[in-house]
């Protein structure tokens, strides 16, 4: 950021996971709504394409699991307004009988540790701010549990944790903290990579369902949250297709 722009008081909103699905769709309707944008994300080529599209923005490349380039990640900003904590996702789908523990551990340390990273580094500077905003996208299975998904719902239920308790801790200071929790998004990504490119597995999660969300619904959501009045906080916010009652009753077409 420019002295010049420091001066005039641009507003900094740094979005983890950027690099694509909801990361991406929200750096693109925070540029929108006036913040200058620092996406952040492993993927070094998509993050920076994206910046240079954007209006207001910059590329940073991030793996938030990595707690030393967090750090000098947050000690290369001189101000930080919103923290969205998008970065995250999903491995496998067993039970808990045979989920491989290499995967519960890689959804923690990406999700909850991740999380964790990203906000401790960066809430003294939210703080100064004065006016500071923690997003912590979730998930619906961070409130409800399924069949095959115990690693993800464990690691999920430890993000909603840790805003539910920041929340309580920062009570009477200048940063509000949100979590967004959407339900079934049907993204590039997430069920792909869940299932390890198995395409037609990643598939048949959408089966039959007419309109799941997409990115753009969640960054919507987001943005919506993040741009309340400052004494308003949106402390949970459930988003879910109109197609999906829970994380087990889903209505399906075909």
């Amino acid at each position: 950021m420019t002295a010049e722009e420091h001066a005039a008081g641009a507003r900094i909103a740094v979005v983890t996971g950027a690099s694509s699905g909801i990361g991406a769709a929200t750096a693109r309707q925070l540029a929108d709504a006036g913040y200058r944008v620092v996406l952040t994300a492993r993927r070094r080529d998509r993050i920076e394409e994206l910046a240079a599209a954007l209006p207001n923005a910059e590329a940073y490349v991030l793996d938030v699991t990595d707690r030393a380039a967090v750090d000098a990640f947050a000690a290369s900003l001189d101000r930080c307004d919103v923290l969205v904590n998008n970065a995250g996702g999903a491995l496998g789908a067993d039970p808990v009988a045979t989920g491989d523990p290499a995967d519960w551990r890689a959804m923690y340390e990406v999700n909850v540790l991740g999380t964790l990273h990203i906000t401790q580094a960066l809430l003294p500077a939210l703080t100064a701010s004065g006016d500071g905003t923690v997003v912590v996208v979730s998930s619906t299975a961070g409130h409800g549990t399924y069949e095959g998904g115990g690693g993800y719902v464990a690691a999920k239920h430890g993000e909603h944790v840790l805003a539910e308790t920041l929340r309580l801790e920062l009570c009477g200071q200048p940063v509000r903290v949100i979590e967004i929790a959407p339900g079934m998004v049907k993204t590039e990504g997430f069920a792909t990579t869940r299932f390890r490119g198995d395409t037609a597995k990643a598939a048949k999660v959408y089966e039959g369902v007419a309109e799941p969300l997409d990115a753009d619904d969640v960054a919507a959501t987001i943005t919506w949250a993040v741009t309340r009045p400052p004494h308003v906080n949106i402390d949970l916010l459930v988003v879910r297709p109109r197609a999906q009652a829970s994380n087990s009753k889903v209505h399906r077409t075909s």
